[in-house]
């Protein structure tokens, strides 16, 4: 250290380095503010993957939960022993019956209810940055109408919901589905596929599938009825392991194709079309090529499922609420909360007045809607 006077007469002490040279105390140009705003990135981007690793820690505590609850009594010790006993290499650690109750009716349930949520999720996310629409849902374009009208035909006209019956359902519904997306893309291609056309042509067609599902509901006897109505709830009843791989494959294609898009996306949603156009983004053939896939995720959750359309409206936004508008994070997250939402109302349905079943459709809205509104009450707090 040394000790040297200035101007004033006052004396103050310089750092001295290891070699005995002075070291003046100045400004590192690491510290300027490019550094700075590295910095920050670099924070947000670990906050971000801090809050997808928890998302995908809580929907495994979820399935823990799932599997292991229900009217058959069965402990977290006996659950996790049935789904050891078909593992390789393992053999006759539970009953026959508990590992037929784990693997043919529960994980088969908790597979679909994962896929299909993260499906009905990143529909939603995609339809709502496309259409620059918060209030867009993967059944604005008349997808849900049209699936539940393909399944009352089938039922009210010879078919059953039991074997082979209940795949003519879901054939019809996926069919009718796909149709009437096809029918709102061919309406609206004059309009060069913009996100009004669309939405006008998708409530017109909601309207028209509805009115003709009403119109099978009264020439429809009793058992008829119930099962339409029945199908209209949504229901995870008969999940099985094909369906939940058919789902799981659809997101597995889709899904990589909607995030090397995310830029895009945040283009056409922040900036509009105009904008997005003169960035260089295809917006015309960004836009036909994500709502194929969109369309094609929610038609296939629905054909299985029933009519689930609470799932892909809430579980962008409060993806979106957690981490932000960067499709490149809020694409993942969506799916993680459309996966966590789906589940765990899946579960208290079957479980809440056990051994009675509560339709999935009707559970995620009572769930979803409180935490929707917590969370836009917290976020609108949190900005004054």
């Amino acid at each position: 250290m040394r000790t040297t006077a200035d101007s004033s007469g006052s004396t103050r002490t310089l750092p001295s380095s290891i070699d005995g040279s002075v070291s003046i105390d100045r400004p590192s140009v690491l510290e300027g503010p490019d550094h700075q705003l590295r910095r920050t990135l670099a924070g947000r981007a670990r906050v971000r993957a801090i809050a997808l690793l928890v998302g995908v820690v809580s929907v495994l505590a979820a399935a823990v939960v799932a599997v292991s609850v229900g009217a058959a009594g069965l402990s977290v010790s006996d659950a996790a022993l049935a789904v050891a006993d078909r593992l390789p290499g393992t053999s006759a650690l539970v009953d026959a019956n508990t590992a037929s109750i784990v693997w043919e009716l529960r994980l088969p349930r908790i597979a679909l209810a994962v896929v299909g949520g993260a499906a009905l999720a990143l529909s939603g996310t995609t339809m709502q940055a496309l259409l620059r629409n918060p209030l867009v849902s993967p059944f604005t374009l008349g997808i849900s109408s049209a699936a539940a009208f393909g399944a009352s035909v089938a039922i009210v006209f010879g078919a059953s919901l039991a074997g082979g019956g209940r795949y003519v359902v879901v054939a019809n519904a996926l069919a009718c589905a796909l149709a009437c997306a096809t029918l709102a893309f061919s309406l609206s291609w004059a309009g060069k596929l913009r996100a009004e056309t669309l939405i006008l042509v998708g409530i017109a067609l909601t309207y028209l599938f509805g009115a003709l599902t009403a119109t099978l509901q009264l020439i429809a006897n009793d058992q008829q009825l119930a099962a339409i109505v029945q199908w209209t709830f949504g229901s995870l009843n008969g999940a099985s392991w094909e369906q939940a791989v058919v789902v799981g494959l659809v997101v597995a294609v889709a899904f990589p194709v909607f995030l090397r898009s995310s830029q895009r996306y945040d283009a056409i949603a922040f900036l509009g079309d105009d904008s997005a156009r003169a960035l260089g983004v295809d917006v015309l053939r960004t836009r036909v090529v994500t709502m194929v896939l969109a369309v094609v995720l929610a038609a296939v959750v629905v054909s299985f499922c029933g009519v689930i359309g609470f799932v892909g409206l809430v579980a962008p936004h409060i993806a979106r609420l957690l981490v932000g508008g960067s499709h490149r994070t809020l694409l993942p997250f969506a799916a993680i909360c459309g996966a966590a939402l789906l589940l765990v109302a899946d579960t208290v349905g079957r479980t809440i007045v056990a051994p009675a079943i509560i339709p999935v459709g009707i559970v995620v809205s009572f769930l979803g809607v409180p935490l929707f509104l917590q969370l836009v009450v917290s976020r609108a707090r949190a900005a004054r």
